[in-house]
């Protein structure tokens, strides 16, 4: 998917949401579409009708961010949606003018973690704390991350965050909240392929995940972003029990392209969860057999 598609799919997307009477229009007679009309949308952006058909084609590169804007609050959009609309026009700016769709650079090297990460992760002692690259694998983790996460490290592949919760049975047992996780990881892809459609990586990995999993597929179609990545986990851990942890997570800017992204879950202190982490602290194997990358 070029960013062309990605901002087509996803403005249509949004369209269709949107109800006449939502956006103040008369809601008149039968409709053909779902949502609003893209004659309705250019109204309320303060544009032509012809401009906002090509906008929705996918022919962002050019546009203003004022029109951007005005798009925006036309659809209703969210903040995660806004910044995800406005770095798909960054994208498109940076790609150069005529290119292919199936034009893109040679591979990027793998980002390397300097070991100061992995420092950082070890000091963490009575919080789980992981680095994952834009496609969910996990590219780091400290002692307490590896005990919480044991279920995701009983496979010798490499361990994937999307791939263990669509594609392991053993998923659902230990995600006391299995939706709502779905939910974000997808929307987290959906959000990395939008800004990045040189990553192979990444897309071949969605392109599996909607061959195998209808539950993937289904929420991929729903177009949900996903950014600011911060809530409440519950485990249903096989050895420490339930868990009910506050997790958030953080771009980790250790190279000149985006980098990782560094999650941490913790309980609150006095807890009976917290008592339940230090139980599986004690539990934790020595330093030396935590998974590195």
């Amino acid at each position: 998917m070029n960013t062309r598609v990605a901002v087509r799919e996803f403005l249509i997307s949004r369209r269709a949401r949107i109800t006449p009477v939502q956006a103040g229009l008369p809601g008149g007679a039968r409709r053909r579409v779902p949502g609003l009309r893209r004659e309705e949308v250019a109204v309320l952006a303060g544009v032509s009708t012809e401009w906002y058909t090509r906008l929705e084609k996918g022919h962002i590169r050019d546009v203003s961010y004022d029109v951007l804007e005005a798009v925006a609050r036309a659809l209703r959009l969210d903040d995660e949606e806004r910044i995800y609309l406005f770095d798909m026009a960054r994208v498109a700016r940076a790609e150069t003018p005529g290119s292919s769709a199936r034009e893109c650079p040679a591979a990027a090297a793998r980002v390397e973690l300097p070991a100061t990460v992995q420092w950082l992760l070890d000091s963490m002692t009575l919080s789980s704390a992981m680095v994952t690259s834009k496609s969910l694998d996990v590219l780091a983790i400290n002692p307490l991350g590896r005990a919480l996460y044991a279920p995701l490290f009983e496979s010798p592949e490499q361990p994937n965050l999307a791939r263990f919760h669509f594609l392991d049975p053993g998923a659902r047992d230990f995600h006391g909240n299995w939706e709502a996780t779905a939910d974000v990881l997808v929307g987290l892809l959906r959000t990395e392929v939008g800004r990045a459609h040189c990553d192979q990586a990444l897309h071949d990995m969605v392109a599996g995940l909607n061959e195998v999993s209808d539950e993937f597929r289904v929420r991929w179609q729903a177009h949900n972003i996903v950014i600011n990545y911060r809530g409440t986990k519950v485990f249903r851990h096989p050895f420490a029990g339930p868990l009910t942890l506050a997790y958030h997570s953080m771009d980790l800017p250790i190279a000149v392209q985006d980098g990782p992204m560094l999650s941490v879950c913790t309980a609150e202190p006095g807890s009976a969860d917290e008592e339940r982490l230090r139980m599986l602290a004690s539990w934790v194997a020595p330093a030396g057999v935590v998974h590195r990358r």
